[in-house]
Formats: structure tokens, C-alpha cells, sequence
């Protein structure tokens, strides 16, 4: 399922793709209400960053609280729209956000670490996923960038490396959002 603005006409365009709990908000699992949405440190200023230095940012996320009952896709986009809100507040703006909502044993094709949420928002928007990065705080979310063909991101705070990491190839790891995109900036 995708909430985006309608694609502009260019080619070759960059991206930064970005997971949404644990990366842009405060993880609560299954984040239902807007009250309980609480964006992380660094993040407006992050998002901000990208836009500033020409990336689009997507978010990608995975949504099983839906297919669990635990909310809808009304009250998703009620959140979504509080976020976006939230980050204009703060001169920063997400382009598009597409996320799967189904639960993890329906074995669709949309859910994180497959990247078909990826390459549709490459595809809407004309991006080029080699000039691209996928972010997050997950293994699945570094997997689905790699699986796209985008340098990946990891977030991780730990200070003693995750059994999860052991396979796991990220291009870097970072402490949070902010961090990553300097990193990224610097990397132009």
C-alpha cells in the first residue's frame, strides 16, 4: 500500500529510504495513536538534511498491527499525516510513504526484507537505487536495501553487537537517523 505525492518527471533521481518505528519514531510496538507517536532525536533535523541536499525520503515500513486488529488503515494514516505535520513543523517533509500491511504469515511480497515496497517507490518516483540508501534499525531493513540494490544503514545504539549482525552486511552503522545522514551527505 503506498500514501505518496504524485511523481515528478526526471530520471536518476536519489533517495533515502527510511524505516518508520525505531528509525523515525520511538518503537512502542504497534503504534496505534497519534499520542504514542513520539519522533526521535535528530530526526526533523536528519530528514531536513536530506531534503536539503536533493534526496527524496520514502518511508517504508512494515504495519502488521493492521492485519492483527490492533488498528486501521484509517487510523495509520491519521498517524501518518500527524508525522508529516509534525516534520513541517520543523521545515522537513517526507515524499511518499508505502507500507505492507499484512502480517508476517500471509508470505506476501511487500513485506520488509523483500524489497517490492522499494522498487515500487523507485519506479513511481524514477529513482536510481544504486545512488539510493535504505535505513533502519532492523536486520530486515538492511536486508530489504541490499535485496533493492541500495547501500544500507543500520541503527544500533548497542554498544555490544547483536548475534542479528553476524551475516548482516550494512555499509555503515550509525547511533541514529541525524548521524546517518551526515554520513550519507558525506558520502556525495
Amino acid at each position: 500500500m503506498a500514501q505518496k505525492k504524485s511523481a515528478t518527471a526526471g530520471t536518476n533521481k536519489r533517495a533515502v529510504f527510511l524505516d518508520r518505528d525505531g528509525t523515525i519514531n520511538k518503537d512502542v510496538n504497534y503504534c496505534s495513536s497519534i499520542e504514542n507517536f513520539v519522533i526521535l532525536p535528530g530526526v526533523p533535523e536528519a530528514i531536513r538534511l536530506l531534503n536539503q541536499n536533493g534526496f527524496l525520503v520514502i518511508v517504508i515500513t512494515n504495519q502488521s498491527g493492521i492485519a492483527r486488529g490492533y488498528f486501521s488503515e484509517v487510523k495509520l494514516s491519521q498517524i501518518h499525516t500527524h508525522m508529516k505535520n509534525r516534520l513541517v513543523k520543523d521545515n522537513a517533509h517526507i515524499d511518499a510513504i508505502y507500507y505492507c500491511p499484512h502480517h508476517p504469515d500471509e508470505n506476501c511480497d511487500c513485506r520488509k526484507p523483500l524489497p517490492k515496497l522499494i522498487l515500487q517507490a523507485a519506479a513511481d518516483y524514477k529513482i536510481d537505487l544504486t545512488k539510493s540508501f535504505m535505513i533502519g534499525d532492523d536486520p530486515k531493513d538492511v536486508r530489504a536495501g541490499n535485496n533493492a540494490g541500495c547501500k544500507s544503514i543500520l541503527l544500533n545504539n548497542s554498544p555490544t553487537p547483536s548475534p542479528l549482525l553476524k551475516d548482516l552486511k550494512p555499509d555503515y552503522i550509525s547511533s541514529g537517523l541525524l548521524d546517518a545522514a551526515k554520513w550519507i551527505i558525506s558520502k556525495r
